[in-house]
C-alpha cells in the first residue's frame, strides 16, 4: 500500500497545521517508512512500534535544538510515521504497537498484508484523495507543483 498512507498523511496534516511551509515530501516518506521496512519480511516488526516513531520524533527534537528550520523540516518524518500506525491500525496488535514494553512482537503479519484484496479499496481511496488534493491545491500550475517538488510545500489559494 502506497497511495493510501500518502494521501491521508497529506490530508491529515493539512488539516491540523494548515501550515503552507511543512514539508509534504518528508512526511510522504515517513507515512510509507514502516511498511518499506517491515515489508519485505512480512512481519510488523519494530517499525509498526509506537516506541520507535516516538524515539524517531525526540531524536529529531534533540538533534534539532535551537535550529528551527532544520527542525520544521525533520519533524515531517516522525509525523509521516505516527500517522502510517493510526492509518495503518497498527494499534490492533498490542505486542507490536507496544513494544519493547509488551515483550516480544510475536507472529504479526503486517497490518496491509492482513487485509488482503481490501488493500485495492484502500489505495483507491488514497488515489482519490491525492486527486483531491491536486485539484484542490491547483497543482496543475507549475509553480505551484515546482513548490511542492523542490520544496515540499502545499501553497494555499
Amino acid at each position: 500500500m502506497f497511495l493510501w498512507f500518502i494521501g491521508t498523511a497529506v490530508v491529515t496534516v493539512w488539516f491540523v497545521f494548515r501550515d503552507p511551509r511543512f514539508d509534504y515530501r518528508l512526511l510522504a516518506v515517513g507515512a510509507v517508512l514502516p511498511d518499506a521496512i517491515d515489508l519485505p519480511d512480512g512481519h510488523a516488526r519494530w517499525a509498526h512500534s509506537l516506541t520507535v516513531a516516538v524515539g524517531t520524533l525526540v531524536l529529531v527534537m534533540l538533534v534539532t535544538v535551537g535550529r528551527k528550520p532544520i527542525r520544521r523540516l525533520l519533524l515531517a518524518l516522525p509525523i509521516g510515521m505516527l500517522l502510517h500506525l493510526v492509518w495503518d491500525g497498527a494499534f490492533a496488535s498490542t505486542s507490536v504497537f507496544w513494544w519493547p514494553f509488551s515483550g516480544s512482537w510475536g507472529n504479526v503479519r503486517v497490518p496491509s498484508l492482513q487485509r488482503g484484496w481490501l488493500n485495492a479499496a484502500f489505495e483507491v481511496a488514497g488515489a482519490l484523495l491525492l486527486a483531491w488534493m491536486w485539484r484542490g491545491w491547483e497543482l496543475s500550475d507549475p509553480q505551484r507543483r515546482s513548490a511542492l517538488i523542490h520544496h515540499g510545500q502545499l501553497v494555499p489559494e
